[in-house]
């Protein structure tokens, strides 16, 4: 039987206290929704600067097993609150997209960095078992190795990448100082259902779903052979209640949280319009890509060598890029308005 398997079996037989911050966000929504169905008592805070209200009504409207409060992971009064208690934290909150720090990273380090601090010290006064916390694959910056091996980065490329590994860094730290627990994910490319499609800084897939029903071109970055490691949410879902009980030795460490897998967007761009001929959307017949600059700050392949997950959290992906967008087109699909068709 999978870890996980038994890590679920395990958890509903004896309910633990989970704080999501960034509960309304794409991925935080789809860990509050895990770990209600778990039976699991789960407190959320978010103050909806990318989340999304409607994210929590689909997931977690009036269980009772459900706390939210609404504020700012800077707010160090309200974090107390919310941590108090609690066994585990899973912390999401962030400022995500390489493009959006280069723009202003001055929110990117107040939300990223500033906000992981107070959060990590509320954890740590509340004396909580173990703080699990959203890295990113942007910490390998330029180091061109593939696949990315979790001990040896390169110098980051964005404001954004400096962030999560400043994080890292004062995981390391606040372990070694005060004996809380910290284990970072570093995920690659997370898609699926609930991701943000209106965010002028919204991942490649929510866009090009939109462009496609549209009609309207999808505009790679390049020349179509930049990869990367695309990731279905359920994977980082498993992967987050993975490393908050896994065992004391797997702490002080982290973890890619992929696939071992890599996608060209060219690739992706023709799964995707398979994927909506298939479901017999017209749409896509008449949009071709087009091509533009490549994107600043922007790496030019990712793979992860997922080994030290499987080893040492018994992580195993449940869904590779194919199965994960085989799942998730019909909610991008309905999140869109779909053009009217021509009579005749």
């Amino acid at each position: 039987m999978p870890r996980y398997d038994d890590v679920r079996a395990s958890l509903l037989k004896d309910p633990r206290t989970w704080v999501v911050t960034g509960a309304a966000g794409f991925i935080g929504s789809h860990l509050v929704e895990e770990l209600l169905g778990l039976q699991q008592r789960v407190i959320g805070l978010d103050n909806f600067s990318t989340g999304k209200r409607e994210n929590i009504s689909d997931v977690a409207r009036g269980h009772p097993a459900f706390t939210f409060y609404e504020g700012d992971i800077n707010d160090r009064g309200l974090v107390d609150v919310a941590v108090v208690g609690a066994d585990f934290v899973l912390h999401q909150a962030a400022l995500g997209s390489v493009p959006r720090s280069i723009k202003d990273p001055q929110a990117a380090h107040h939300a990223n960095v500033d906000g992981f601090f107070t959060t990590a010290l509320a954890a740590k006064d509340a004396r909580i078992k173990r703080f699990v916390y959203a890295s990113s694959s942007s910490v390998y910056g330029d180091n061109p190795d593939l696949p990315k091996i979790e001990d040896t980065i390169g110098q980051p490329l964005s404001p954004y990448a400096a962030t999560k590994r400043i994080d890292e860094i004062y995981a390391h730290s606040l372990q070694v100082s005060y004996g809380l627990e910290f284990i970072g994910l570093r995920y690659f490319n997370v898609f699926g259902p609930r991701q943000d499609k209106d965010s002028a800084y919204a991942a490649v897939i929510p866009v090009w779903v939109g462009a496609l029903l549209q009609g309207t071109p999808c505009v790679i970055n390049g020349d179509g052979e930049t990869s990367r490691d695309f990731c279905f949410v359920k994977n980082a879902v498993q992967a987050n209640i993975l490393a908050a009980t896994a065992p004391d030795s797997a702490s002080d460490e982290v973890y890619n949280v992929a696939c071992g897998t890599r996608t060209t967007l060219a690739t992706l761009y023709a799964l995707l319009r398979a994927g909506l001929v298939r479901m017999h959307v017209d749409a896509p017949a008449t949009a071709g890509p087009t091509f533009g600059p490549f994107r600043a700050g922007d790496v030019r392949h990712s793979l992860a060598d997922i080994s030290k997950a499987q080893k040492q959290l018994g992580y195993a992906p449940t869904h590779d890029v194919e199965q994960g967008l085989a799942e998730a087109l019909a909610w991008y699909v309905s999140s869109h308005t779909l053009p009217q068709r021509k009579p005749g």
